[in-house]
């Protein structure tokens, strides 16, 4: 298919008016709806901000290439827009944008569509080829240009380089999330700059349409180094004890001879596979459970600690400072209780519940799993229950939401291309909240009762069986130092804070924060165990432990895991288990030392916290000191 079959007279503006980033694109994707090419010109600006957030397409020389695939495209184009004083576009070299090449593909563009597509980012390559553009007086003119360069790239090739007839053998893998432009362009950049270098390159493209050009074992083994020039996921295994140099795409466009001086010396890790993350898109249906709850924990986290501080804070007039009949009423902590816990709080579940279910089912998972998130916290059925389900609720919903919307997606597969544009606004939200909501309806008061009950039994909990609970999660916070299973020790203690049991979040954060101060500690009290950039890396987990930061621990871990980690792990259970025992309530569900005179029950219970803080300190201080044999030049970067 040629290039001129897709951008037309109808899809070009010599002089464009915006003077923005966001006016231009407005006015791109105006051209391509007047030309009849969208079907929902809303939703495919909302496509293309999606990807303009994952990476800039404005790819430097002048060049801005926005593009998105998305059933709001009716038929695959390409609309042309020039600025010849030059639009502000956030790009690669940040100098201004004056060329703008907007493709818009189908959800369904077939391998013709999605070739010329990809054929147009390599013609922008050409400096002739962008001044013939930039120069035309008329859209004739921009066509014109368009056909002589596709006439120049079907004519005689040019005889190829062979490895036998270059110095160095090197191969790559050029991948973007959409897999259009910046792949095609990141391979065309690397061929041609090898070219000239006289270096011979083969490089892998992982585009829309499938891996072209793939690259086979005797490649690998033969390349003297490997360039993965990727924002997305691409085979990693084969490269195992390659030198390997891993740069995002645009990098690989706009820095191709930096990057391939860097293979030609060989300046790149060994790459070593690590089966349990390279591996996880291949092992979707055992990590896929994990990235969906992280998706939605992460996009909870900024409700949860921002609610929960400011209601900490509100309580600094008085715990009933927000009771307009209690002596200790305060109009402004009345005003900070009610932004965190009547709104941001309130959020928290819904919000949980939306984002697992866009995780799983993209943004029309997004409507069904907010409501099925709000009908968890505020339909109970249980007589006194008035937080609902709540965080158990919530990520039933979450999941329950996103595997509908996947059903009903698939149930409107076979609607007529006429209706295509009708499925994101109109068929995907009915019918998934409507079956979201309804199983909600069912399911959430025996949820309640289940929850609830989960509740009162940790609360009953007493004595030694509170302090087993306190250890188990202080090491839990430790072991993998921001990981999985720190995480889902952090989200209990979140849960238990919506459930207005404030110990478990004090027991979390305090557990938390030892590993970095313990083996920050450990760098002081035993220097010459440790290197003078370990010590020096000493200085910067202080910080961040003080400020409940675990992974501050993480260089110092890499570095020596059969050392750091169980040193870490016991003084954390030391933490957990005191803070438990010392029965530490704390309404702040983030910000370490700072959050600390927030603690419940006076200057007697922040004494003991601190304590309890300073004592797993000094275990993982004096277990790291102790177990670390005198430094021999061990090397690690502080900024990890």
């Amino acid at each position: 298919m040629k290039i001129v079959e897709l951008l037309t007279e109808q899809t070009i503006i010599l002089d464009v008016e915006a003077t923005s980033k966001q006016a231009v694109l407005s006015e791109l994707i105006e051209q391509l709806n007047d030309a009849g090419k969208l079907n929902d010109q809303g939703a495919f600006m909302q496509a293309i901000l999606v990807r303009e957030e994952q990476s800039t397409t404005g790819i430097g020389d002048g060049i801005a290439i926005p593009h998105a695939k998305s059933a709001a495209v009716k038929e695959p184009a390409i609309v042309f827009g020039r600025s010849v004083e030059g639009i502000d576009y956030a790009s690669l070299d940040g100098q201004p944008a004056h060329l703008f090449f907007m493709i818009a593909a189908t959800d369904g563009a077939n391998d013709a569509h999605l070739e010329a597509l990809s054929r147009l980012a390599t013609f922008l390559m050409d400096e002739k080829f962008r001044n013939a553009v930039f120069n035309a007086k008329t859209k004739d003119a921009v066509l014109e240009a368009v056909n002589a360069k596709e006439a120049e790239l079907d004519g005689p090739k040019e005889e190829e380089q062979t490895p036998e007839t270059v110095s160095r053998k090197l191969v790559a893998v050029t991948a973007c999330p959409t897999g259009i432009a910046h792949t095609f362009m990141a391979a065309e950049k690397l061929n041609e700059t090898a070219k000239e270098m006289g270096v011979f390159i083969k490089v892998e493209t992982n585009g829309s349409s499938g891996v072209k050009n793939r690259l086979t074992d005797a490649d690998i083994a033969e390349a003297d180094a490997i360039i993965v020039a990727a924002d997305t996921k691409v085979e990693m295994a084969r490269f195992n004890g390659k030198p390997v140099i891993q740069v995002p795409v645009g990098k690989a466009i706009y820095e191709t001879e930096a990057i391939l001086n860097r293979a030609i010396n060989q300046d790149a890790p060994i790459y070593a596979h690590d089966v349990s993350k390279e591996d996880a898109a291949q092992t979707e249906s055992r990590s896929g459970f994990y990235k969906h709850l992280m998706n939605g924990v992460s996009n909870m986290l900024p409700f949860v600690v921002g609610g929960g501080i400011l209601i900490a804070l509100s309580f600094f007039w008085g715990i009933e400072s927000g009771n307009p009949d209690s002596p200790e009423y305060n109009a402004f902590a009345a005003m900070l209780g009610t932004i965190g816990g009547g709104k941001a709080f309130f959020l928290m579940v819904p919000v949980l519940a939306g984002f697992i279910a866009s995780s799983i089912a993209d943004r029309p998972g997004f409507a069904p799993g907010m409501v099925g998130g709000l009908i968890a916290i505020t339909v109970t059925g249980v007589e006194g229950a008035a937080g609902g389900s709540g965080f158990l609720g919530g990520l039933i919903a979450g999941f329950l939401a996103g595997y509908v919307t996947l059903f009903v997606k698939k149930a409107f597969t076979r609607l007529p291309e006429a209706l295509e544009g009708l499925k994101p606004v109109l068929f995907f939200p009915v019918f998934s909240i409507a079956i979201t909501g309804i199983a909600m309806m069912l399911i959430n008061p025996p949820l309640t009762k289940i929850y609830t009950g989960i509740t009162a039994f940790l609360e009953g909990l007493g004595g030694t069986n509170v302090v087993l609970v306190g250890i188990v999660l202080g090491a839990m916070m430790a072991i993998d130092m921001g990981g999985p299973i720190n995480k889902a020790a952090y989200t209990f203690g979140i849960a238990m804070l919506d459930a207005q049991n404030f110990t478990f979040i004090a027991t979390v954060m305090a557990a938390g924060m030892v590993p970095p101060l313990g083996v920050a500690l450990a760098t002081t009290l035993f220097k010459k165990r440790f290197s003078k950039q370990e010590r020096e890396a000493g200085k910067t987990a202080y910080v961040l432990g003080a400020c409940f930061i675990t992974e501050g621990v993480i260089p110092f871990a890499a570095a020596d895991p059969a050392r750091i980690i169980p040193a870490s792990v016991a003084g954390a259970a030391v933490t957990g288990g005191l803070t438990m025992l010392f029965d530490i309530g704390l309404r702040a569900p983030h910000g370490g030392i700072f959050v600390m005179g927030l603690v419940e029950g006076g200057i007697g219970k922040v004494l003991l916290y601190a304590l309890a803080i300073v004592s797993g300190a000094v275990v993982t201080a004096l277990l790291a000191g102790l177990l670390k044999r005198e430094a021999v030049g061990v090397t690690i970067e502080s900024g990890n």
